[in-house]
């Protein structure tokens, strides 16, 4: 089991991992508009991917037009991960997602992650919980808004 830490520490840095992970993914998805919606889903999402948040799933399509939307909706952010481990195909994290809606507005997510990869690295499958820390009632379901 491999674990990382954001915090400061004196061991030497984690190699160069063979999986992508929720900070890359969150960027090239929502933080990285010259980056195109289908790019950013290909490179970080198997074709069978499928999500799972606050107890609702959605497939692949569904993650797609969940993000298509968020894509009109936040003008810029950043993604902290607080922990984060992987454990051959398995995946954790909680991580903060600090967003700037184009109105102005801010939120802030904090979200609980497992997943699993696909053999090639990339995400198969995402369960996930979100905590709203701050932020308008309105935007309670950002997290699985379309």
């Amino acid at each position: 089991m491999t674990s990382t830490d954001t915090s400061t520490s004196t061991h030497a840095p984690a190699p160069a991992r063979a999986h992508t992970d929720i900070a890359a993914a969150l960027a090239d998805l929502l933080f990285t508009p010259e980056v195109d919606l289908h790019t950013a889903v290909d490179r970080h999402f198997a074709p069978d991917y499928r999500q799972r948040t606050d107890g609702t799933w959605a497939d692949r399509d569904g993650f797609v037009a969940h993000i298509a939307h968020l894509r009109t909706v936040l003008a810029g952010g950043s993604v902290e991960v607080h922990e984060e481990l992987t454990d051959g195909t398995l995946y954790a994290d909680r991580h903060t997602v600090r967003a700037t809606k184009k109105d102005g507005s801010t939120v802030r997510m904090e979200v609980y992650v497992f997943a699993e990869f696909a053999p090639d690295g990339r995400f198969r499958r995402i369960e996930e919980t979100t905590l709203m820390l701050d932020g308008a009632d309105a935007d309670r379901n950002l997290g699985s808004a379309r």
